[in-house]
Parts: structure tokens; C-alpha cells; sequence
């Protein structure tokens, strides 16, 4: 919710042009969402409020640059992992028309966003399955086998704002399973860095997730990030460039700022010998 929020606030509050052009969000969040935006845009346009938001927006940006490309070059299944109130497959442009799209998340949480996009009147399109999975019971690979999912074809993962809060077990076994997945697949995920100080008083964003019941449980810096791919057997990340962030960002009039760091990347899986 909050995330969504933060990407409705982009399309209500800030100006041209858009970081992420989200045409749904604002719908998917209810019919009292912008008033409500409004009503707190004074929190919003605070220097670390807008850092956030620039993050959120470039994430998703940047993801969806890099599945454009993949689908260029033959990628043919989407999977979003933790979706939440993700939209992508709701506005999804002509391009991603041929994408086999699967979101997985936590059944209650999926059981939400379905219910909101009923509410909203947002049909789902013919290219759309939803995969719900309980880790505590159940496996990513078992739940996407009965899915329909093809392991032989190239696949784009998308995992934004997840991997904070997973083990470290459980990112390891992650970037395995990316690694096994077919040659020219790419996974775009998002890693927590280690926390900068803060003033005395004021809580980090780690202490105001731990509060609502969502810890954070890893910490993974870009080096940390080199080598886990290297012991999965993955390429070496990528991760965007400032003149993309700036380009992302466009000629700004509203005080929008980027994140004061990048936290965003992107691995292939390379050719098996």
C-alpha cells in the first residue's frame, strides 16, 4: 500500500514528465486515493519522502526498460515476485502483448489486490496468471510448475522491494533459482544496502517496517551482490548508470530529486558451457 501510494503520488503531485507513467494506480488504490494524497502533500514534498518515491518510480522504471529490451530479444514469460499492488500488467504496452505475465505472492496478499481490482473495475488481462505461494508450506519451482510455467523459455524477474526481507538463506536460494533458469533470462531486483546514520529522533526506514510487522532481515551491498551471483553461477550485475537515473529522472521542475543512493541491478543468465 505504501508503495503504491508513493507511485499515485508521483502521477497526482508531481509534474512533468513522468518518472513512471502509472495510468491505474491511482484507480487500484480506491476512489478517495487522490483526495487523500492531497491532503498529505505536504509530507510528500519533503527531501526524504521525495528520495523514496524517486526510488519506487525509478525501480519500476528501470525494470521495465530492461523487459522491453529482453522481449526484443526473445524473452517470452514475465514473472513478478512479491507483486503486491504492482500494475505493470494492467497498462502493459503493445509490445508486452506476447508475455506470458505470472504474479506471485503470499495468498492473502494476493486475494487483496484481486478484490481491489474488481472494485476498480480493472480487468485482468488473457496474458495474466496468478500464482499464490506460502513459503512456509511450499515451493516457488512447485507453485510455478502447476502454474503453467515453461522453465525451458527465457524469462524476465522482476523482484522490487523484496529481497530485504528474506534471509539470507533464502535470497541465496533465490539467485540459485534464477541461475537455473533458461540462457538470456534476466532478473531486476532491488537490494538493501547497509543504513546510513540518521539524526538523533528520527527512525529509519528499517525501524518504521520492523513497527509494522515487516522486518527487514538482510543487508546487501553492490560487492555483497557481485558475490552471490559468482557463487550461483550468474553474470556479473548491472546496475544503471547516472546518466540513465538522470535521463529517467527528465529536465525537472518540481523538486523531484533521486535517491541519494542506487540500489537497483540486474543480472543475466549466461550461456551453460
Amino acid at each position: 500500500m505504501g508503495v503504491a501510494t508513493l507511485r499515485a503520488a508521483h502521477q497526482i503531485l508531481d509534474g512533468l514528465p513522468r518518472v513512471l507513467d502509472d495510468t491505474v494506480v491511482v484507480r487500484l488504490l480506491g476512489a478517495d486515493s487522490e483526495a487523500r494524497v492531497r491532503e498529505h502533500a505536504d509530507r510528500f514534498a519533503e527531501r526524504r519522502a521525495s528520495g523514496l518515491r524517486a526510488h519506487v518510480l525509478l525501480r519500476s522504471r528501470y525494470a521495465e526498460e530492461r523487459l522491453r529490451i529482453a522481449v526484443a530479444r526473445g524473452v517470452s514469460q514475465l514473472l513478478v515476485l512479491g507483486a503486491g499492488l504492482d500494475t505493470f500488467a494492467y497498462r502493459q504496452p503493445e509490445w508486452a502483448h506476447g508475455l506470458h505475465i505470472y504474479e506471485v505472492d503470499h495468498p492473502t496478499s494476493q486475494d487483496a489486490k484481486r478484490e481491489r481490482l474488481a472494485a476498480a473495475s480493472i480487468s485482468v488481462p488473457g496474458n495474466v496468471t496468478f500464482v499464490s505461494v506460502d513459503f512456509e508450506h511450499e515451493t516457488l519451482r512447485d507453485r510455478l510448475a502447476i502454474s503453467g510455467f515453461d522453465f525451458a523459455a527465457p524469462t524476465f524477474v522482476s523482484c522490487l522491494g523484496v529481497l530485504v526481507y528474506l534471509t539470507m538463506d533464502a535470497v541465496t536460494d533465490l539467485f540459485r533459482f534464477i541461475a537455473s533458469l533458461a540462457p538470456s533470462s534476466e532478473f531486476v531486483f532491488t537490494f538493501g544496502g547497509h543504513p546510513r546514520p540518521l539524526p538523533a529522533g528520527v527512525p529509519s526506514l528499517a525501524e518504521i517496517v520492523a513497527a509494522a510487522g515487516e522486518p527487514f532481515r538482510s543487508a546487501l551491498d553492490i560487492d555483497e551482490v557481485g558475490r552471490l551471483c559468482t557463487e550461483v553461477g550468474l553474470a556479473e550485475p548491472i546496475v544503471p548508470t547516472d546518466a540513465e537515473i538522470a535521463r529517467y529522472m527528465g529536465d525537472r521542475r518540481d523538486g523531484l530529486q533521486p535517491p541519494m543512493h542506487n540500489s537497483i541491478a540486474s543480472v543475466m543468465v549466461a550461456p551453460r558451457p
